[in-house]
């Protein structure tokens, strides 16, 4: 057999995987390498590409994803924006996580209430409700008022009307919400002391009776609960509460016309003079004294004269009592508008009929 010299040497030829014609090395002729260093390095290359296109299409075949493929040192990154170099971590943050807690912040943890907050930071967890829900409390009264001078039967309305919402605001106030059982046994009591009080002939004996009868009820009630026994007491002190606060409001029933309508007035001004932006000590006794003026203008047109003034403030110091029960551990609007009407006019049922059956 004849040589062919021209005839390139396919043995030392590279195999081009994609079907290519061999080609010739770098620096290399037909007739042997020229340039050794050359076929070298792109020998290193070609392998280094077979390599990378067979990683890159097992990575293709296993995860679709570009966002999740491995990424070889030679093939070129996705195009992920601009990069911005990484700050340091903070002591802080080294510290939260070594200890397990959040880092501190100036807001303060979303997680803590109010009160807990303004607590921890010193301050006073009191907010009045504000002279919108003062201005509630004395339309109710003035309801009050001029249904009592009408009759027994017309006192009902607002009567019912108060009782419902001083069993919704006590629990709301307590954190309770939704509480609809309780709600629903505070108001059926009052219901009830209502309903015995009109077949007793307006006896005070009907309201504490109602009150021996709905606290035996709610403890049955408590004893069937299956919650955590410091839930179930909460809930109990909580109702009967509930259920007292509604039932005692019904005193306007059992106390006299006249002693009603100058109690309820009194209440009205002494809860709007409250709302005045005064300092407190200043607002109590304008509150006061605004509600012993009203007393004894409401004395003169009723039978009860110049001893409606006593009567008016009595009257005003239970309001300014439930007045501040409605504003404790920061309360939150519903509450304003729920307990912050009811309870002082609620509170200040006893002394009504007390006094009134004193004075008359």
């Amino acid at each position: 057999m004849t040589d062919q010299p021209n005839q390139p040497n396919r043995q030392n030829q590279p195999y081009d995987p994609y079907g290519q014609q061999p080609q010739a090395w770098p620096g290399q002729g037909y007739q042997g390498y020229e340039d050794p260093h050359a076929a070298q390095q792109y020998t290193q290359q070609w392998q280094g590409q077979t390599w990378e296109t067979q990683n890159h299409r097992a990575v293709s075949a296993q995860a679709p994803d570009p966002d999740t493929a491995i990424l070889t040192p030679q093939s070129p990154r996705p195009h992920q924006g601009p990069r911005t170099p990484q700050e340091p971590a903070s002591p802080a943050a080294t510290d939260a996580a070594a200890t397990g807690y959040g880092p501190a912040t100036v807001g303060g943890n979303a997680r803590v209430t109010d009160a807990q907050r303004a607590r921890a930071e010193g301050r006073s967890p009191i907010i009045e409700p504000g002279m919108q829900p003062a201005a509630l409390t004395a339309l109710l009264g003035l309801l009050l008022a001029g249904a009592a001078a009408v009759g027994t039967y017309a006192l009902l309305v607002p009567l019912v009307i108060l009782q419902a919402v001083t069993a919704a605001g006590w629990f709301r106030l307590n954190g309770m919400w939704p509480a609809r059982q309780g709600i629903a046994l505070g108001f059926a009591g009052a219901l009830a002391a209502d309903a015995a009080l009109l077949v007793s002939g307006r006896s005070p004996s009907a309201i504490l009776g109602t009150i021996g009868v709905w606290v035996l009820l709610a403890l049955v009630l408590q004893l069937r609960s299956h919650a955590d026994p410091d839930e179930r007491m909460y809930g109990l002190m909580a109702t009967v509460a509930a259920s007292a606060l509604a039932i005692v409001a019904g005193g306007y029933l059992a106390a006299a016309a006249d002693a009603v309508t100058v109690g309820a007035v009194a209440v009205a001004v002494a809860v709007l003079a409250r709302a005045l932006p005064l300092p407190t000590p200043v607002s109590v006794v304008v509150s006061l004294l605004a509600a012993a003026g009203a007393g004894i203008a409401m004395g003169s047109v009723t039978d009860l004269g110049t001893s409606g003034a006593l009567l008016g403030a009595g009257a005003a110091v239970c309001a300014l009592i439930g007045h501040r029960v409605a504003s404790y551990d920061y309360p939150s609007r519903f509450v304003h508008f729920t307990a912050g009407v009811a309870l002082p006019l609620a509170a200040a049922a006893p002394a009504v009929y007390v006094l009134g059956r004193a004075l008359a």
